[in-house]
């Protein structure tokens, strides 16, 4: 758990010795961690206003580590088992929403507290074995309770699991699911809100085993082998240990795994695994020397959800990736979706666009729009909630291309911008800021550079 400055595929100044370690930084890490992930737990389905300052204050915390480029040093030996069985508390103690009942709520419950226990055992004293084998605990855990959550929850009432259902199998009869309306949504009943490309990699879970979520499950492990892949050293990199590799990869990977509010979402079939399984793949090869392969897992996620577009004007900024790559990846963007454009594009913009522009606030979103909606009865103009993401997104750019940061800090500044957007959205829920944990998560994994 630790923050560095230096990378080799930059010689700007700016990258160098600017790291400032902190005594207390990775106790604070643990518990924004365990407070963040919390109340998101809680905010399903409900607005409370200490959930958005607790929300807020992690934001903060987060911009402040970025600002100060905090190393994460002097972690005691117990603090990460500690985050481990707290999640676990968490997850059992804090107000839970999941349409599982009786013995299949029970089984997820207990498989998720079998990995948190037990990986918590093996980091307690950790060897290259033991971590190892937190790692594999926690990759399989997450794979038997995503079983445990599709068999027994086989038609969860939510519009997002009904709509990917259906437009996979649209897209099995060679149907475009942007001009179809859903059969039993309980939610959204004419649109797909999603870029079409959600639709693609998730259909063969449908095809294959009835079910989306099985390959939300497959991503999962995807990302988790990303997180694998992200933490192993390459050229500039101290060499480390095999057992400093096998921590950098266990502990994000078992901390995301038995995060308060998991079960959740893998019971509602939320794709943010997805995406972060498009954002690890790009961080590793990018750190690999292969920046143009990169431009393919970055593109396929920005061709499956709108918001990561706010990703595309930090990387125009930051040379190793540069603006070739990034017009390249949002031109590849572009080509991925065409055929869906193309084949309606009244109907494409008014699902992916329109639709959710003019869409009605609900009223269990734990964001600042909601919270003077719901306590002031005020709706905030679009261009104050606009100015508050182009704030973030300035300020991220503005240190991105001075600082020209290695791939940890970027994907904190990735986190960041989008846990800001989120914060003033009248539509972000567990998922949206869940994608904001999983990056600072992966960020952790991230070697050490020589100096």
């Amino acid at each position: 758990m630790r923050s560095t400055a230096g990378d080799p595929t930059s010689s700007s100044p700016h990258t160098l010795g600017l790291t400032r370690p902190h005594r207390y930084a990775g106790l604070l890490l643990a518990v924004g961690w365990l407070a963040f992930l919390g109340v998101l737990q809680w905010s399903v389905v409900r607005f409370r206003v200490p959930i958005v300052l607790t929300l807020t204050v992690c934001a903060i915390g987060l911009g402040v580590w970025l600002w100060r480029r905090t190393e994460v040093r002097h972690v005691p030996p117990l603090l990460v088992p500690l985050v481990l069985l707290g999640s676990v508390a968490i997850t059992w103690a804090v107000p839970l929403f999941s349409y599982l009942r009786d013995g299949a709520l029970t089984s997820a419950l207990v498989a998720l507290t079998i990995v948190g226990v037990g990986a918590a055992a093996l980091l307690a004293q950790p060897t290259a074995a033991r971590a190892h084998a937190a790692y594999l605990l926690a990759v399989v855990g997450h794979v038997v309770t995503s079983a445990i959550a599709t068999l027994g929850d086989p038609a969860p009432r939510i519009d997002v699991w009904v709509t990917l259902q259906q437009a996979s199998d649209a897209l099995a009869r060679g149907e475009n699911f942007y001009d179809m309306s859903w059969t039993d949504s309980p939610g959204v009943q004419d649109a797909f809100t999603y870029l079409p490309w959600t639709a693609v990699l998730l259909a063969p879970g449908r095809w294959f085993g009835g079910d989306v979520r099985w390959a939300i499950a497959f991503w999962s492990v995807v990302l988790f082998a990303g997180i694998w892949a992200l933490a192993r050293p390459g050229n500039g990199d101290e060499p480390g240990s095999g057992r400093a590799t096998a921590l950098r990869a266990a502990v994000p990977v078992a901390v995301l795994v038995v995060a308060p509010g998991t079960l959740t979402q893998v019971d509602q079939a939320w794709t943010e695994p997805l995406l972060a399984a498009g954002i690890v793949w790009w961080a590793v090869l990018v750190r690999r020397g292969h920046a143009w392969w990169a431009v393919l897992p970055l593109a396929l996620a920005c061709a499956s959800k709108q918001h990561l577009a706010l990703l595309l004007p930090l990387l125009l900024l930051w040379r190793p990736f540069g603006a070739p790559r990034a017009v390249a990846t949002g031109a590849l963007t572009g080509v991925l979706i065409a055929p869906w454009f193309l084949a309606s594009p009244s109907d494409f913009v008014h699902d992916t666009i329109t639709l959710l522009v003019g869409f009605h606030p609900i009223r269990f979103a734990n964001t600042w729009y909601l919270y003077f909606l719901n306590e002031h009865g005020v709706t905030l103009p679009f261009w104050l909630t606009g100015l508050v993401v182009l704030a973030a997104l300035a300020t991220a750019a503005w240190l991105i291309h001075r600082r020209q940061p290695p791939v940890d800090e970027l994907l904190r500044w990735f986190a960041f911008v989008l846990l800001a957007a989120n914060l003033v959205n009248k539509q972000a829920f567990y998922n949206q800021f869940w994608l904001s944990a999983a990056l600072v998560a992966i960020s952790l994994a991230v070697p050490p550079r020589r100096t």
